[in-house]
């Protein structure tokens, strides 16, 4: 049978998507270890894990980019969930990162605008989690950022009022929440999540990935693998069992 023949009789495959968007902590999921991975691995004929991670960024300019990446009449359909993980790049002390920091009373509204948006393109809020930037370790962060030539940019004190925000939002917008700085300083000593006091460690990537986890399992765990498995194809006639 001719390729062409064949895809005219079988119906396209779409593969449901979870949609990991966020900033570096989020664009790094994917590394080794990386808890985009550990969702992926476990996912893996069942959803495709797409990681829309772009490093720096914060809820001002996330805002105008949500759009391009979901429509109504493109994507939206094949969505089963989405995590907006945003906060540390806002959070940056004004007087010292004015290029990344957002206020806080925007940035609340600028999660709740993108929840919003979602909402309208019909990725209704259960499918929706919120992710509150994790706890700064400032001694480790100071030192990272005297390497480049900076004084230290930020502080735990104020990503924990973003984080608190980040809350405040999902509670009045209906989503799920996952607080990453509560949950990580339940442990006093938070400082091996993370890997230079911002970013996240191998632990750090898996704790957030069984927290993670524990929320969309339930989700989940009820979509089927897509083709069958390898030993239940009929291979005397292959398109009965994948057309």
């Amino acid at each position: 049978m001719a390729l062409a023949e064949a895809g005219a009789r079988g119906r396209l495959l779409r593969w449901p998507r979870v949609l990991l968007f966020g900033d570096s902590i989020t664009e790094y999921s994917f590394q080794e270890n990386g808890w985009g991975a550990y969702l992926a691995e476990r996912l893996v004929r069942k959803c495709d894990v797409v990681n829309r991670g772009i490093s720096g960024y914060n809820t001002r300019w996330a805002k105008l980019i949500l759009p391009r990446l979901i429509t109504e009449s493109t994507s939206a359909d094949s969505i089963v969930a989405v995590t907006i993980f945003f906060g540390a790049n806002d959070s940056a002390l004004k007087e010292l990162n004015p290029k990344q920091h957002v206020p806080l009373e925007e940035y609340a509204a600028n999660l709740k605008s993108m929840v919003q948006y979602l909402k309208s393109v019909d990725v209704t809020a259960d499918k929706i989690i919120l992710i509150t930037p994790p706890p700064l370790q400032e001694a480790a962060w100071e030192k990272a950022c005297l390497a480049k030539g900076d004084k230290l940019n930020r502080c735990n004190a104020t990503t924990g009022q973003y984080a608190q925000a980040c809350v405040q939002v999902a509670r009045e917008c209906g989503t799920d929440v996952l607080d990453l700085w509560t949950l990580m300083q339940k442990n006093q000593d938070f400082s091996s999540y993370l890997s230079d006091g911002l970013h996240l460690s191998t632990k750090g990537n898996s704790f957030l990935a069984a927290q993670l986890w524990s929320r969309l399992e339930n989700k989940l765990s009820a979509l089927p693998s897509l083709l069958p498995y390898w030993r239940d194809v009929d291979h005397t006639n292959p398109e009965a069992s994948l057309l």
